[in-house]
């Protein structure tokens, strides 16, 4: 987060992970690094290797759009990842920074939430912190340590890999959504403490972190093990809250008839019967 060359850092991390093979080249066990060397990729991207390695050393800092786009070709970079490398060649002009307020909820979209009883639906953070949530949406996260905060989640919760059963898919793409936070405000506090903390605390975050994967959330289907009601397939979309930049309102289907439908139903079951058995003056 706080390092001078974070552009010779993502051309490094992501060179490592194409593979010769896929691009036709040569490869070979007697290969000393992983992924592309240096020159092999200035030579698919139509540079000189001298002006790669300035680069990749941080002494190169103004690389043209077109030299932007041939090396996300060379480097196999989907549209995330590419729009991720020219904001980190032409980071934004420092504009002075004010008190960060604390992230709130409007009172529509908060009415929104309440308006879809039987869809679990949540509002994310800049950091996948949970602003807001309807019934439902908190009785899908609730009963682990981190239940309002999906970074912290998946990987400090004892059970994560237990509740979300795919959990190697689920931490790759919290890490890449938390790398395109990074790269659109790279100096946010809150941003940086998330990272710092969870380097320190977890060895598989590091290892993730370290390889700079960019993901959008967008869309998708993920897998829980629900400590009440066992496993649920739910689809989600993702959607960006243009009143409140860094805030995304996401909201989990499961397919009509499925199990996972029938599963979703006990639990608002059950969601509803505890709400009506709380006194209303110590709810949260």
């Amino acid at each position: 987060m706080t390092s001078e060359n974070v552009l010779g850092e993502f051309l490094r991390a992501r060179r490592a992970q194409v593979s010769p093979d896929e691009l036709g080249m040569p490869g070979g066990s007697g290969r000393r690094v992983a992924g592309l060397r240096r020159e092999e990729v200035a030579l698919l991207a139509g540079v000189s290797t001298d002006y790669y390695v300035r680069l990749e050393q941080g002494r190169e800092r103004h690389p043209s759009a077109q030299v932007l786009d041939a090396l996300a070709r060379a480097l196999v970079l989907d549209g995330d990842a590419a729009a991720h490398l020219h904001r980190l060649a032409r980071p934004a002009a420092p504009a002075r920074r004010r008190a960060r307020r604390r992230e709130q909820v409007s009172p529509n979209l908060a009415r929104l939430l309440a308006g879809s009883p039987d869809t679990p639906a949540v509002v994310l953070g800049r950091c996948l912190t949970v602003l807001a949530h309807n019934p439902l949406g908190e009785a899908l996260f609730d009963g682990h340590t981190h239940s309002g905060d999906l970074v912290r989640l998946v990987f400090l919760d004892p059970d994560a890999r237990e509740f979300y059963p795919e959990w190697d898919q689920v931490a790759l793409s919290t890490v890449g959504s938390l790398r395109l936070a990074a790269g659109l405000d790279p100096d946010d506090p809150r941003l940086v403490e998330t990272v710092g903390e969870l380097s320190v605390k977890s060895e598989a975050f590091r290892k993730l972190w370290a390889r700079h994967v960019i993901r959008q959330k967008t869309h998708g289907t993920k897998r829980f093990h629900h400590r009440l009601v066992g496993d649920l397939t739910l689809s989600y979309e993702a959607l960006t809250v243009n009143s409140a930049p860094g805030q995304q309102l996401v909201v989990y289907q499961a397919e009509p008839g499925s199990p996972s439908a029938a599963a979703l139903s006990l639990l608002g079951s059950l969601t509803a019967a505890e709400t009506a058995d709380t006194p209303e003056n110590v709810r949260h």
